[in-house]
C-alpha cells in the first residue's frame, strides 16, 4: 500500500521533478517507509512506500526494469501475484525482487493492457514505455484504490490523493457544479469522473488511460459488472447451494488477503461482516489474531457502541482485542481537522472520524487489517432493496432516490445560492444508470448503482482514506471481483428475505454466533455529529460564519441560519445531519486552502 504521483508532458517541455516531489509529500502518511522519484525528459513520478510485501530494497518504487525497458508506480495488493510470478517464469520471464509489483511490469510485457484482466486485488499504477513514452495509467475494478487525473495545459498530472494532484497553479480549483449537486443530493457521494474541484478528474473503477507523448488520451473500460442470474442454473439453485457457493467464495477471498510478510488484523464492528471475516480467518487457523472496535457515547437517545456484539466474537475466537472509546469533547473535536484533512475528497459520513481514531490505534500494533465493507451493496443488506421488487421499469429510479438522496432538487434550490442552480444532476445520474442497465430487474439496478457507484465513493473510500491517514493498510474480502461477480447472479429473492443479506447471513449461521447474526441491524453510530450541540455546534458556526465561507457564496444565509438554530430538526432520509453535510464541505475547503 502506497501513494503514487506523476506528470507527463506532451509540449516537449521537461516534466517537473520540483512538483512531483511536492505532490509525493503530501501524500506522506499513505507510505511512511521510502519515498522515490524518477524523472526522465517528459516524465516524472514520484512514490510514497508502505512496506507489507517484499521489505528489501529490490522492490523500493519507482521500480525500473532497464531489461524490459519499462517503469511503474503502484498503490495496492495484487493477492493473486505468486500464482502470476510462476505462470510469467514458466513464460520465460526472469525476477529480480519477490512482490507483486515486479509482477505487474512482467505481465504487462507478456499481456500489454490486457494485463489488468489477470489481477485479482486492488490496485492503481501508472507504468510508462522507455523507449516510446507512453504511459498506462489502471485502476482495479471495484475503485478499491483511487487514481485522480488533472489536465494541464501540455500536460497530465495523476495521483493518489486529490489536493496533491491539485498542487501546482496550473490546475483549475473552481468548485464543480455537478459535483456540488451530487454531494449535496446523492449522500455527498461524487460519481467519477467527477471531483468537487473542475479541474481534477477520477479514472473510474474497472478502466485504465493510456496517454502518448502527442498528448492523445485513450480511456478504455475492461470489466463490467453484469448484475441478475446469468445461466439457467442460476435461478433453480437452492438456497442451500447458494449458501454453499458464497462460503467458498468467501473463504478463498479471506485467504487471499492473508499475503503479507507483516501480520493481518481486523477492524471488528461488531456487526455480521467483519465478524464472519473473524470467523474464517478463526477456520484457516488463525491464532492471537488481533482485532479493533471502536465507540462513542451516545446521544440523542442513540446508542454509540457496538460493544456488546464485538466482545462476543473477541471471547468466541480469543482474538486480541482493543476497544477504543471515544469522548467527543476530549478526542472528536480536537482530531475533527486531521480526520478533515485526510479526506481526498469531503465525505460526510459521521462514522469518518470513527475510522480515523480507530487506525490511530490500530497503527500502532498492525499495518494490515481486513475489514467488512461492502457486504450490504453486494448481498441486499439496505432498507430500500426489499420495497424495488414490486417497483416498475418507470417508477424505480424515482423511488430509489428517494429513500437514498440527502435533497430533492427543490431543497437544493433553498440551500445554494442562485449562481449554483442548475439542472437536477443527480436524479438525472440514477435514472441514466438503470435505463442503462436493459433486461435487469429494478432491485439489481439499485443494487449494481451502489456496488460499482456509491460504495466506491463512499464506505470504501472513506476506509481508504482513514486507513492510510495512519500508514495503515486495509483489505476488503468482500469486494473481491469474483466474490462479486458471484452475488451478482444470486437471484434477488436470496439476498432480500428478512431484514436483507438474507443468504449471507445463513452462511454465517455455518461459522459465527447466532447472538452477532439475529441482533437489529447497526450502523457505525456517532451521535455527535448527528445531533449537533453544545462545542460541535459551536465550531460549525465559526465555519459557516467566517469570511471565507460567505465569500465563496454557496449557501443562502437565510438557510444557514434556519440549520444553525435547529440541527437536528434536519435530518437526512439516511439519518445524517445536513447541518453538518454543508459544514463540512466547507471546513474542507477551507483546511485545503480552496
Amino acid at each position: 500500500m502506497c501513494g503514487i504521483v506523476g506528470e507527463i508532458r506532451f509540449d516537449g517541455r521537461p516534466a517537473s521533478a520540483t512538483l512531483v516531489q511536492e505532490m509525493a509529500r503530501a501524500m506522506q502518511t499513505r507510505g511512511p517507509d521510502a519515498e522515490g522519484l524518477f524523472v526522465q525528459n517528459g516524465i516524472a513520478v514520484g512514490h510514497r512506500r508502505l512496506k507489507i510485501i517484499d521489505h528489501s530494497e529490490a522492490a523500493q518504487q519507482p521500480m525500473i526494469d532497464p531489461e524490459l525497458g519499462l517503469g511503474i508506480v503502484y498503490n495496492g495488493a495484487i493477492y493473486n501475484y505468486p500464482e502470476l510470478r510462476a505462470e510469467l517464469e514458466g513464460k520465460g520471464h526472469r525476477f529480480f525482487s519477490h512482490g507483486d509489483t515486479e509482477v505487474i511490469l512482467k505481465a504487462y510485457r507478456q499481456w500489454g493492457e490486457a494485463c489488468v484482466e489477470h489481477f485479482n486485488g486492488m490496485f492503481a499504477f501508472a507504468l510508462w514505455e522507455r523507449d516510446s513514452g507512453r504511459l498506462f495509467l489502471a485502476r482495479d475494478r471495484l475503485g478499491i484504490k483511487p487514481l485522480y487525473l488533472a489536465e494541464v495545459p501540455g500536460g497530465l498530472r495523476f495521483g493518489s490523493s486529490l489536493p496533491a494532484v491539485a498542487r501546482g497553479e496550473a490546475v483549475d480549483r473552481s468548485i464543480d457544479p455537478v459535483a456540488l449537486h451530487h454531494y449535496l443530493s446523492f449522500h455527498a457521494v461524487v460519481p467519477a469522473p467527477h471531483t468537487i474541484l473542475t479541474g481534477v478528474r477520477k479514472l473510474p473503477p474497472g478502466h485504465t488511460l493510456t496517454a502518448t507523448p502527442d498528448g492523445r488520451m485513450e480511456q478504455r473500460r475492461y470489466w463490467r459488472l453484469a448484475m441478475g442470474p446469468r445461466e439457467e442454473a442460476d435461478l433453480t439453485r437452492g438456497e442451500g447451494e447458494w449458501v454453499e457457493r458464497v462460503l467458498e467464495g468467501l473463504r478463498a477471498s479471506v485467504r487471499r488477503r492473508l499475503v503479507a510478510d507483516t501480520p493481518v488484523g481486523v477492524l471488528l464492528s461488531g456487526g455480521v461482516d467483519s465478524s464472519l471475516v473473524v470467523g474464517l480467518l478463526s477456520e484457516l487457523g488463525q491464532t492471537g489474531l488481533k482485532t479493533f472496535s471502536v465507540g462513542f457515547e451516545s446521544a440523542g437517545g442513540e446508542a454509540g457502541d457496538e460493544f456488546q456484539y464485538s466482545d462476543i466474537v473477541a471471547e468466541r475466537y480469543a482474538t486480541d482485542h482493543t476497544r477504543i472509546r471515544v469522548d467527543s469533547r476530549e478526542r472528536l473535536l480536537p482530531n475533527l481537522d486531521g480526520c478533515i484533512r485526510a479526506m481526498s475528497e469531503p465525505m460526510v459520513s459521521h462514522d469518518n472520524i470513527g475510522f480515523y481514531l480507530l487506525s490511530e490505534e490500530v497503527s500502532k500494533h498492525v499495518r494490515v487489517v481486513q475489514s467488512g465493507q461492502g457486504a450490504d451493496e453486494i448481498f441486499a443488506g439496505y432498507h430500500w432493496y426489499p420495497p424495488l421488487l414490486d417497483e416498475s421499469d418507470e417508477t424505480a429510479a424515482e423511488a430509489y432516490a428517494r429513500v437514498f438522496a440527502d435533497r430533492d432538487h427543490a431543497d437544493y434550490a433553498a440551500l445554494v445560492e442562485d449562481a449554483w442552480l442548475g439542472e437536477d444532476h443527480s436524479r438525472a445520474f440514477v435514472r441514466s444508470h438503470f435505463d442503462g442497465l436493459d433486461g435487469a430487474r429494478p432491485v439489481d439496478k439499485a443494487l449494481h448503482l451502489d456496488t460499482t457507484v456509491m460504495l466506491v465513493d463512499d464506505p470504501v473510500k472513506r476506509v481508504d482514506n482513514m486507513t492510510m491517514a495512519w500508514g495503515l493498510e486495509a483489505r476488503v474480502p468482500f469486494l473481491d471481483h469474483e466474490l462479486v461477480e458471484l452475488a451478482a447472479c444470486i437471484p434477488a429473492e436470496h439476498k432480500v428475505a428478512g431484514d436483507g443479506k438474507h443468504v449471507l447471513k445463513q452462511a454465517a449461521r455455518r461459522v459465527i454466533p447466532a447472538e452477532v447474526i439475529d441482533r437489529p441491524k447497526g450502523y457505525f453510530p456517532v451521535p455527535a455529529l448527528k445531533y449537533l450541540d453544545g462545542p460541535v455546534l459551536d465550531r460549525v458556526r465559526d465555519t459557516l460564519d467566517s469570511r471565507r465561507a460567505r465569500e465563496r457564496g454557496l449557501f443562502r444565509r437565510d438557510t444557514v441560519e434556519r440549520l444553525l438554530q435547529a440541527p437536528s430538526d434536519h435530518i437526512t432520509p439516511l439519518g445524517g445531519s445536513k447541518l453538518w453535510q454543508i459544514a463540512l464541505l466547507e471546513s474542507w475547503l477551507q483546511l485545503h486552502g480552496y
